[in-house]
């Protein structure tokens, strides 16, 4: 079947999963997460795909979760709890909802092999949780990485920070929500290097066939080799952690007010009032008007 989200092709020993929902920043749906689960899957079942290159069409990667379907599901929740029709929350089943979210983004950390992410734009909220999963991470000078969602509304579901930039960088900027430029998400480990915007393609798609020479058994066991480490660490039960406190985070006192908020002035208004204060991602002086507010 045709894919709606992304587009994939081989070339020159690279799969490449192409995010093409450029007009809407490629904010995460349930469709984006099936498809995407899929196209890591073919690609690391296909013996002609040495490295998988996950990038993206238009001006961000991926700004987040579509708020729009997203607060509205937790709004009908409000709602069928006030009239008795329902518990307020299923821990359980916020889990096992969230879960099938975590089990994709993942797919791009337990694929066989190495996965590459080129980010361009946008890279924020639940973008992170996916991009975060990639192997080497690479950027375009413009992109920009953050965690918004950790001022209200959820915390970060892989839980990847600590594992790839250190304790007190992930406090940093999980404490605050703060934005990071790529070049400073260069200088803290949390990306490997930049590119020039215009050439972010072209030298994604060239490491990534550099790595493609490799065989395939070499990529496997090298890469097994570095992220067993991590998974020693116990970076499985830090993700189950990050997915029961998003839940938690999510109906907090405050993060019903957020819903109630977003479903009154809409999700970008409520976004922008979130991030007011600290005047960054979507309050700061944006060059265009249709420029994304984040996840």
């Amino acid at each position: 079947m045709m894919a709606e989200t992304l587009r994939t092709y081989c070339r020159n020993g690279v799969g490449h999963i192409v995010l093409t929902r450029a007009a809407e920043y490629n904010t995460i749906t349930p469709a984006l997460r099936d498809e995407l689960a899929a196209a890591i899957d073919a690609a690391d079942r296909d013996e002609t795909v040495h490295v998988i290159l996950l990038r993206a069409e238009g001006p961000a990667f991926c700004a987040g979760y579509g708020l729009d379907w997203s607060t509205s599901g937790q709004a009908r929740e409000q709602s069928a709890s006030t009239s008795g029709e329902r518990r307020a929350w299923d821990s359980v089943g916020d889990v096992a909802m969230i879960g099938r979210f975590v089990d994709t983004y993942m797919k791009l950390w337990y694929a066989r092999k190495p996965t590459i992410a080129a980010v361009q734009g946008w890279c924020i909220g639940g973008g992170t949780d996916m991009v975060l999963c990639a192997d080497i991470i690479i950027a375009g000078d413009s992109a920009t990485f953050g965690y918004p969602p950790s001022r209200v509304w959820g915390t970060p579901t892989t839980a990847m920070w600590v594992y790839r930039m250190g304790l007190e960088k992930a406090k940093r900027y999980l404490l605050t929500g703060d934005e990071i430029p790529a070049a400073t998400a260069v200088d803290i480990g949390l990306i490997l290097q930049t590119f020039h915007d215009d050439e972010l393609e072209k030298s994604a798609t060239a490491f990534a066939e550099r790595m493609a020479r490799v065989p395939i058994n070499q990529l496997v066991m090298l890469k097994l080799l570095c992220n067993q480490t991590v998974e020693n660490m116990g970076m499985a039960s830090s993700r189950t952690l990050g997915m029961l406190f998003d839940g938690i985070a999510r109906h907090t006192q405050e993060g019903d007010n957020f819903v109630s908020r977003a479903q009154k002035v809409g999700f970008r208004q409520a976004v922008r009032e979130r991030d007011d204060p600290f005047g960054d991602y979507g309050s700061r002086p944006r060059k265009r008007e249709d420029d994304p507010q984040p996840r």
